[in-house]
């Protein structure tokens, strides 16, 4: 199916571009449109069936354990993981934080001493990261000892596999990067870090956020130890995420959170947990939303995640084209012609970035404007914020026109002519 073809045909599937016909919707890295799928099954299941999972044996509770519980079995499917080992979070934030507290945990002697980090042990991290995978490792630093590495970035934006190399030592405990740059759209090498880090005894951790909802993407076949993605960043619901990770190492990494339903033995002096995933869970579970992320893996899987790739293959390349033919605009993140993530942030000469995005908003247009939660990066590169247009499903090629156009008039209207 053709890059227009698709985009203008899943149209249809998505209410917002009901209530919005001629709108150019290329903010989905931030957050994507849900199909109408997603949106009933959801409703559905509050309006029908909804009760607490996990909690007493009526047959109320039973049905609803149940579609809870097949959810997080079809979202694990779709990333190659085992039920087991896919943990609801309430984000992508959360499950990268889940990992870190509970190393922190371990380190302090309530966990498994192969997680343990020692003054002087090493975690390494890009200069790329998003804020929600580079705070959490540096608070975790903070509290064991451990010191804090980055591989640098380069004037486009981009780390490399070298730069990698070469901060990694026989002291690495844990390298987390990103497997899609939020920024600048580079796509990470992740067989050759993953095989970097079991030459130095290193764990993995996957920001995998900008991967999942465009990509094929299995965790189990690339190896890593831990990975985090969001729903609201493909097809469903704000306020869950999910937590991979292998369930070996589940199975002794202390849980961040504590409370009801993750344990076995609750004493005075003691409490025992469960396997995982449950004894991540504690409290009252995100149920309606787990019945939205289901749909939406079921809606993307119905797509083929081969077919959604290469569809944003030809709506990155054309945006990449777009932008490169704008005089005044400067790309961020790979060359033409190279591999990228259907992302595009651009810095328009002589116009602040928020200023473009108000711009471009006037005439239609939305995109993000600002340092994206990578302010590390930005400051790489020289400037406080860039313009990003961000693509799924629904994007097609007149999208990537109507951008161009508006993107082109920019600098006439603010009267920079240098």
């Amino acid at each position: 199916m053709t890059t227009r073809s698709l985009g203008r045909l899943r149209r249809t599937d998505f209410p917002y571009y009901a209530a919005h016909p001629d709108a150019v919707y290329l903010d989905s890295g931030a957050t994507s449109q849900r199909p109408e799928t997603v949106i009933s099954a959801e409703t559905d299941f509050v309006g029908a069936d909804y009760a607490a999972v996990h909690r007493g044996s009526s047959v109320a509770t039973g049905e609803a354990t149940w579609a809870f519980e097949t959810a997080r079995e079809r979202v694990a499917a779709f990333i190659g993981a085992g039920e087991r080992e896919l943990v609801w979070t309430a984000g992508a934030t959360d499950a990268i934080n889940m990992i870190a507290l509970g190393i922190s945990d371990a380190s302090l002697g309530l966990g498994s001493a192969d997680l343990a980090l020692s003054a002087g042990d090493e975690i390494v991290v890009t200069e790329a990261e998003h804020h929600a995978n580079l705070i959490p490792w540096q608070r975790l630093a903070a509290r064991t000892g451990a010191v804090l590495r980055h591989v640098a970035v380069d004037a486009d934006g981009l780390w490399s596999l070298d730069g990698m190399r070469r901060e990694v030592s026989p002291r690495t405990r844990l390298i987390s990067f990103p497997h899609v740059s939020n920024v600048t759209g580079q796509i990470a090498p992740v067989a050759d870090i993953v095989g970097l880090a079991a030459e130095v005894g290193a764990l993995t951790v996957l920001d995998a956020c900008q991967s999942v909802p465009h990509m094929p993407v299995d965790f189990s076949t690339l190896g890593v130890d831990f990975a985090a993605f969001s729903a609201h960043k493909m097809l469903g619901p704000t306020g869950i995420g999910a937590l991979y990770g292998r369930a070996e190492l589940l199975d002794v990494l202390p849980p961040a959170r504590t409370g009801g339903s993750m344990i076995t033995t609750v004493t005075m002096e003691h409490a025992e947990f469960l396997p995982a995933p449950n004894r991540f869970e504690a409290g009252t579970q995100p149920v309606s939303q787990a019945i939205g992320f289901g749909a939406a893996v079921d809606y993307l899987a119905s797509l083929g995640m081969s077919d959604v790739r290469s569809h944003e293959e030809g709506i990155a390349e054309a945006l990449v084209e777009t932008v490169t033919r704008t005089p005044g605009v400067r790309l961020i993140g790979p060359a033409p012609g190279d591999e990228r993530a259907a992302i595009a942030s651009v810095i328009v000469d002589g116009v602040h970035a928020h200023d473009v995005g108000q711009f471009l908003d006037d005439r239609g247009v939305t995109i993000r404007t600002g340092h994206h939660c990578a302010q590390p990066l930005h400051r790489a590169l020289g400037v406080p914020a860039t313009v990003r247009a961000s693509a799924s499903v629904y994007t097609d090629l007149d999208d990537v026109a109507r951008f161009g156009e508006a993107l082109g008039e920019v600098r006439d209207y603010f009267g920079v002519t240098a």
